[in-house]
């Protein structure tokens, strides 16, 4: 790939990783990333918009040298994680006379993470611009998209606004900008349900907070640009904003088959009544999928088999998932079953301190589950029902 204009003297020059599966050691990436970063050339002044992962560093520099890029003067980290700052250690090499743009604690934070001497920064406020000659950045703070330092920049003359990983995808593609409008926003809810989601609140603020602004382009740092950007300000705000919807999120897994025949029975149960079931075997889930069915969802309810007295493992890390992700959850319930004696439920509802619902009743099963268990889970699903009719979700 070569470096590519996307207007007058502005530049995508990242770098795309095709073969990447995994983010962070944790998060599957089925369709690979992009480390997006921008260069803009002003009159008198130039600035580099983000870095890439430092493990393609060598690419970014060669898609500088490419545009005859001489000498640098603003780098610009609009947020200190090393996909997008890693490589301003091997930038500020290149090109000593560089400072680095950041808000106070994104220079906190890249002192601590990547050991950039202190004098090397420049620290901006909120709303402060930066001339570049023809060409003005403003620079909008945005704590907790995703992390506490994070800020915006955007360009003015262009109308672009550089948003880092807020309003981004995991996606590798050779398309400039969204072609695709299906697999985009499989892929930017994907992204916002296990980067985003945890931070809601904020990222309500922050959509309030940029929707004065008259943008032609979202160019973040993971995925393609946004040309059309009220796409992915509307899936945003529907997925920040919208009440949740008439669907029950069942993770499970089952050892001995008792469980697997309570969850097969309890779904039914679920659909002749009228609710929406997203099931996933946590023997071979992948965990985006799961975290993208718990933005939408007003209830989850947890399937598990007992494993020396508590929940099977698997479950057990399904469960601190969502209490970590915050999803918009308003009803839990635990179904499964136990051999000779079970802590299971005391145990998960343990593991979501951070779900503010309410925990409906459960129903475990004693082995095989029996007539009185198929019966509690139809009463479990007629409660289901009707607390989403209640709360207006169904």
């Amino acid at each position: 790939m070569k470096a590519r204009q996307i207007k007058t003297n502005v530049y995508w020059v990242g770098a795309i990783d095709w073969d990447r599966r995994l983010f962070d050691e944790l998060i599957p990436l089925p369709d690979g990333t992009s480390y997006n970063s921008y260069l803009i050339e002003g009159s008198t002044k130039t600035a580099l918009i983000d870095t890439v992962d430092p493990t393609m560093g060598d690419e970014l520099i060669n898609h500088l040298n490419q545009l005859g890029v001489d000498n640098i003067d603003y780098v610009i980290a609009n947020h200190a994680e090393q996909d997008h700052a890693g490589s301003i250690p091997q930038v500020l090499v290149k090109y000593p006379d560089a400072k680095v743009v950041t808000t106070p604690k994104g220079q906190d934070m890249l002192v601590a993470l990547l050991l950039i001497p202190e004098d090397r920064f420049i620290t901006v406020s909120d709303g402060e611009t930066l001339s570049l000659g023809d060409k003005t950045l403003e620079f909008i703070h945005a704590p907790w998209v995703h992390w506490p330092e994070t800020m915006l920049t955007y360009l003015r003359e262009d109308k672009i606004l550089f948003p880092c990983d807020f309003l981004g995808s995991h996606l590798a593609t050779t398309d400039l900008y969204v072609r695709d409008g299906g697999q985009i926003y499989e892929a930017a809810k994907r992204y916002y349900a296990e980067i985003m989601m945890p931070f809601q609140t904020n990222i309500q603020k922050n959509l309030e907070k940029i929707k004065d602004y008259a943008i032609d382009i979202i160019a973040p740092s993971h995925g393609p640009m946004h040309d059309r950007p009220e796409f992915i300000l509307k899936a945003y705000h529907s997925w920040a904003f919208d009440e949740p919807k008439n669907i029950v999120v069942l993770p499970y897994i089952s050892m001995h088959g008792s469980t697997q025949k309570m969850v097969e029975y309890f779904v039914g149960a679920l659909a002749d009544r009228g609710v929406t079931v997203k099931q996933f075997n946590l023997a071979a889930t992948d965990i985006g999928k799961l975290a993208m069915a718990l933005v939408d969802a007003a209830t989850m309810v947890i399937g598990t088999p007992t494993v020396l007295l508590g929940p099977h493992p698997n479950v057990a890390y399904a469960a601190l998932l969502a209490n970590a992700l915050k999803p918009k959850l308003q009803f839990v319930s635990i179904i499964g079953s136990y051999g000779w004696g079970s802590k299971a439920v005391e145990q998960l509802t343990g593991m979501i301190p951070n779900l503010k619902v309410e925990v409906l009743d459960t129903v475990i099963s004693k082995g095989f589950p029996k007539e009185a268990d198929f019966k509690a889970l139809d009463n479990l699903a007629s409660t289901i029902a009707e607390k989403h009719k209640e709360s207006g979700f169904a």
